[in-house]
């Protein structure tokens, strides 16, 4: 089979990773783009020893350490080996091969992006889920990684009514809302009134993953594991700190 019949059913996946580890669509996409180019040009690098999306990892991972050091997210290792297992459900010997590392390391790395999530600063929350023991699981998770959930929204209106008396540090949006309106739209709304990072969640993840529009830059697909949350929170708010301090050291005094 052609590479891209053995890697064209994880791209989507592989879009998600690439804007999780950069914090824009944008650049994520380029990356993945990168990556396709490169394999289709030398594709005798291609390895048959792994399975196919752990190879595109591999091979995305390749491209993504020569062109970091321009993006400069100022990532940790550990971050790429938590997002690889907990996002991506990968296994610790998978994400090992895709990063060049023993499963041993991978594993160390992963307890350090554990440890150093429990120690960065805590936020507000609005949650947008009209599902309600979705909603409960998530509020749950929340508050257990130390932030304040301002309130759950089960709709458009309701969102942007919350976010009117309490200013959110991170939306969790379901895409699919009670009254028939998007989370996606819910967003755009809150976007007007201030500048906050948002997480969409959905069951059909690989539809907001084309790469040909405009589309989320974190995304979590249901049924999801407490780890992906997790995971998905910290990255969102730690880029957005970074590009909020780097905003400010920008601005002129």
């Amino acid at each position: 089979m052609s590479a891209v019949a053995n890697f064209g059913p994880h791209l989507p996946i592989l879009r998600r990773y690439a804007r999780a580890m950069t914090g824009s669509q944008v650049s994520g996409d380029a990356c993945v783009r990168a990556a396709l180019e490169a394999i289709l040009a030398a594709p005798t690098q291609i390895s048959t020893a792994h399975p196919p999306k752990v190879e595109l990892f591999r091979l995305f991972h390749a491209v993504w350490t020569s062109v970091a050091p321009a993006l400069d997210p100022k990532l940790r290792p550990e971050r790429s080996a938590l997002l690889l297992t907990a996002v991506e459900g990968l296994s610790l010997d998978e994400a090992g091969i895709v990063l060049g590392k023993s499963a041993l390391v991978v594993a160390e790395e992963v307890q350090a992006a554990r440890a150093a999530i429990q120690s960065e600063s805590i936020g507000q929350v609005l949650i947008i889920e009209d599902e309600s023991i979705i909603a409960m699981h998530l509020q749950t998770l929340v508050e257990d990684l130390g932030h304040r959930v301002i309130g759950v929204a089960t709709t458009r209106r309701e969102a942007v009514r919350l976010v009117e008396q309490a200013q959110p540090d991170l939306v969790l949006a379901d895409i699919r809302l009670a009254d028939g309106t998007s989370g996606i739209d819910a967003v755009a709304d809150i976007l007007t009134m201030c500048d906050v990072p948002a997480i969409f969640i959905t069951a059909f993840p690989e539809r907001l993953l084309s790469g040909e529009t405009l589309e989320p830059t974190y995304l979590i697909t249901k049924p999801f594991l407490p780890e992906t949350v997790t995971a998905t929170i910290s990255q969102a708010m730690f880029f957005h700190r970074e590009n909020q301090r780097a905003a400010t050291q920008a601005a002129p005094r």
